[in-house]
């Protein structure tokens, strides 16, 4: 009975993110339909603010449903960057990631610069979980990888932070003003949620490229754009201000709500 009453809850959240904070959303389009209407623009950032208290409120440290191996019927979708061209990247990936370091930088009162292979020997969560894609489809798939709770305090998180932002390898488009890196972020409940993870395996095996290998971001109660790939550095932050277009991620800029939970 509580299975079923966690799935009926998460079903509300998913329409109020899908009915809300993807209104205006079309595949991977933006807001620009809306112009200078700001009394639109207005209606849609006050729907997703109240997504997120909604959400706040019913499923407080409530865990994303899990799956059995059986449900794993495909290999998961890849989606977005599939194989990112920066030189820094092509160099990691041809010595098979064995150079590659993560970052975990900002509001800390430890900057840490950690191996794949040190990423692997820590305490590490396996999840069966399904992917759900603003597009509108879905995906169940099992992820292993490093909780992010975990990292965080080998760190020690600073009183002052407030979200964790992923930077990535993958570049969406240069433009003369230089590249545009995507970049994603999340408060600090989500952060340390027990399912959120940095996954360094899918379905038994490393993970691909395609679907962001070395090292990508689970947070199982969000949409699929607030998972990102080829993360490379972990920055804490008081505010978005000076990041990107100060909205908190590559399409949060672009008209995409922050909070993006299912």
């Amino acid at each position: 009975m509580r299975h079923s009453l966690e799935l009926s809850r998460r079903r509300l959240l998913g329409v109020g993110a899908a009915g809300l904070s993807t209104l205006a959303l079309s595949g991977c389009g933006n807001l620009d339909f809306l112009g200078n209407d700001g009394s639109a623009r207005n209606f849609l950032a006050r729907a997703n603010s109240l997504t997120y208290r909604i959400q706040r409120a019913l499923a407080g440290n409530a865990l994303a449903p899990e799956y059995a191996e059986t449900e794993i019927r495909q290999g998961q979708r890849p989606n977005g960057s599939r194989d990112p061209s920066s030189p820094e990247y092509l160099t990691l990936k041809a010595a098979d990631f064995v150079d590659y370091r993560l970052t975990i930088d900002g509001l800390v009162d430890r900057p840490l610069s950690l191996s794949l292979s040190q990423l692997q020997n820590m305490p590490s969560r396996t999840q069966i979980t399904r992917h759900d894609c603003v597009e509108g489809w879905s995906c169940i798939a099992k992820w292993t990888g490093t909780p992010l709770a975990f990292l965080l305090d080998q760190a020690g998180v600073q009183p002052s932070a407030r979200f964790v932002v992923f930077h990535c390898f993958d570049d969406l488009g240069s433009s003369r003003s230089g590249p545009s890196l995507y970049y994603e972020s999340c408060d600090l409940i989500d952060a340390r949620h027990p399912q959120t993870i940095a996954a360094y395996g899918l379905n038994g095996r490393a993970l691909p490229v395609a679907n962001g290998a070395p090292l990508r971001i689970r947070v199982e109660r969000a949409l699929g754009y607030k998972q990102p790939k080829y993360v490379h550095r972990i920055e804490l932050v008081s505010s978005f201000s000076k990041l990107g277009g100060g909205k908190g991620g590559y399409w949060e800029d672009r008209g995409y709500d922050w909070f993006g939970g299912i």
